[in-house]
């Protein structure tokens, strides 16, 4: 088998810049704040950076919404910021990715804002438009919509233009236009977007919401289904089936087409945000051979339970699903989803087992900013929120998204990088930070973490160097362990003569595992204890050992 490619072996980190860190007081964090914290990142031991969008936008989404794909916006800085941020990330042997936001453009984008000018300009079939339809999808204000379909947020996704007496297509929100790929113009356009960053030195790309890239070419309507909301193995909701919005099949060939414009400049990593069941995601990696994208986020498992069997079973499902030439990517948090503390209690117990295993699996572990300290949701009402999403349900009470389990603001996920005790957590000298910091921040900072050995942030800096000097744990196979006791999970990775095994105790009571060993490697408490042909494991204990 030939030799795995580089972000197959690898460790990312998440940056959500705008929270990350201020260098200029402003209040917003940027790419310059990124760069005074390069050494703290590479201290952890993850090997890429991927930075969440800081191109040319109005900010309507936070950047998710792009007026210039070859541009910075000023927040953040400035074009050679952006390629000092990469020339520094490099120095340190380490690997940067930018968030590429293929399906659509922000409405303010040059592009949309003559598509929408009229039907006949040159730019008119640039984005998806349709005319006012005869059937039924009665809209009071403008007539009738094109067909039925709703966007992934709720509601119809068709929006009407007056000037030119159409509708256009958002997946998401109104303001995000999506961009019409049968047009070979806008191919093209987009892939020398990605050129022109890859010829910068950018390693790749993480892609957003790419699986919605192609939609039905016969605008048929989507099926109606009981379901309310969508679940990560199934994008279906609000009573719709989305059987011709996402996941059609050109969206898998255009999956290889940008794996074949990447290649023009070496190995670089293509990370996916793709939605549905295994089945179905496995497809943008490639068929029997890996020749789509890299990789792909598996989002399923955010809705982790904290229990061995339910970590046994992931894996299981994981192995059969991305064998090689394919790998996972672990993922338990991000900027759109709850922090993994929310579903662990505030348990760092248990956070701290979680990163043991997301760091010692066979995959790729992505971990958010502020998760290597145990940075929590911050509650807050939808009525002041930022987000432009929860303004969507307005008049929905708050108890009844908490009640179904429902995430809508994300305000509440991306609160700035709590680093010292000091005002605004050493996040921003400013008088008000764009986002509220958590008031937890005297208590959960790295400051306070760096100075205690047992804290989280230390044994992740303590797994993330065992992860890049132990071979095993970045490149050897998975074997499942059997005939553990109740609550304790266990797996061997070995390559060429290193042969370990990572055992996890997911109870809170310890346990005993019998067990040949030659030595003990890594303990996660001073309650894990190394016996003599077996391992005394504390609740929530963990340990690595060579066999």
């Amino acid at each position: 088998m030939p030799p795995r490619p580089w972000y197959h072996k690898t460790s990312i980190y998440q940056i959500y810049p705008r929270s990350f860190y201020d260098s200029n007081g402003d209040g917003i964090g940027d790419i310059k704040g990124i760069l005074q914290k390069l050494d703290y990142i590479q201290g952890l031991g993850f090997e890429t950076i991927w930075s969440s969008p800081f191109f040319s936008s109005p900010q309507a989404d936070f950047g998710y919404d792009i007026s210039n794909y070859t541009d910075i916006a000023p927040e953040y800085g400035t074009m050679n910021d952006a390629l000092r941020l990469i020339e520094e990330v490099h120095k340190r042997g380490m690997r940067i990715v930018f968030d590429m936001v293929m399906n659509h453009t922000s409405d303010q984008h040059p592009w949309f804002k003559e598509s929408r000018s009229s039907q006949d300009n040159p730019k008119a079939d640039w984005y998806i438009w349709r005319p006012p339809s005869n059937s039924p999808h009665f809209c009071k204000k403008w007539g009738e919509r094109p067909n039925n379909w709703n966007s992934m947020t709720g509601g119809s996704g068709w929006h009407y233009a007056p000037e030119r007496g159409q509708y256009f297509w958002s997946s998401f929100l109104p303001f995000q236009p999506d961009l019409n790929y049968r047009n070979p113009e806008v191919k093209k356009a987009m892939f020398e977007a990605v050129r022109f960053w890859l010829g910068k030195g950018v390693d790749g790309f993480r892609l957003d919401i790419f699986n919605v890239i192609y939609k039905d070419a016969e605008f048929h309507d989507n099926p109606f289904s009981f379901k309310l909301a969508p679940t990560e193995d199934d994008p279906s909701g609000f009573f719709q089936e989305a059987k011709y919005t996402l996941n059609q099949p050109e969206s898998f060939e255009f999956a290889r087409e940008l794996r074949s414009v990447t290649e023009e400049f070496g190995e670089r990593m293509l990370l996916g945000e793709v939605s549905g069941n295994r089945q179905i995601i496995r497809k943008f990696l490639g068929d029997e051979v890996n020749n789509g994208l890299g990789l792909v986020f598996d989002f399923a498992m955010l809705d982790f339970k904290f229990t061995a069997d339910y970590f046994r079973a992931l894996i299981e499902e994981m192995e059969r699903h991305y064998p090689d030439p394919f790998m996972p990517v672990y993922v338990f948090s991000n900027h759109d989803k709850h922090r993994s503390m929310f579903r662990l209690g505030d348990d760092l117990r248990k956070a701290k087992l979680l990163a043991m295993f997301q760091l010692t699996a066979r995959g790729v572990p992505c971990m958010y900013y502020g998760e290597e300290i145990g940075m929590t949701d911050l509650k807050q009402p939808f009525g002041s929120a930022l987000d432009p999403l929860p303004h969507k349900f307005k008049l929905v009470p708050r108890f009844i998204f908490d009640l179904l389990g429902l995430f809508a603001n994300r305000d509440e996920v991306r609160t700035p990088m709590q680093w010292d005790g000091t005002r605004n957590a050493g996040f921003s000298s400013a008088e008000k930070t764009w986002l509220p910091v958590h008031e937890n921040y005297p208590s959960i900072n790295v400051q306070h973490e760096d100075g205690d050995k047992d804290s989280l942030l230390n044994i992740i800096r303590a797994l993330g160097k065992i992860r890049q000097e132990e071979g095993a744990l970045r490149d050897g196979p998975l074997e499942l362990m059997d005939g553990l006791p109740d609550g304790v999970l266990g797996y061997i990775r070995k390559f060429e003569d290193n042969k370990l095994a990572v055992l996890l105790n997911f109870d809170g009571q310890a346990r005993e595992v019998p067990i040949e060993y030659s030595e003990c490697v890594f303990k996660l408490s001073s309650g894990d204890v190394a016996k003599e042909k077996a391992i005394q494991l504390n609740g929530f204990g963990g340990m690595i050992i060579k066999l």
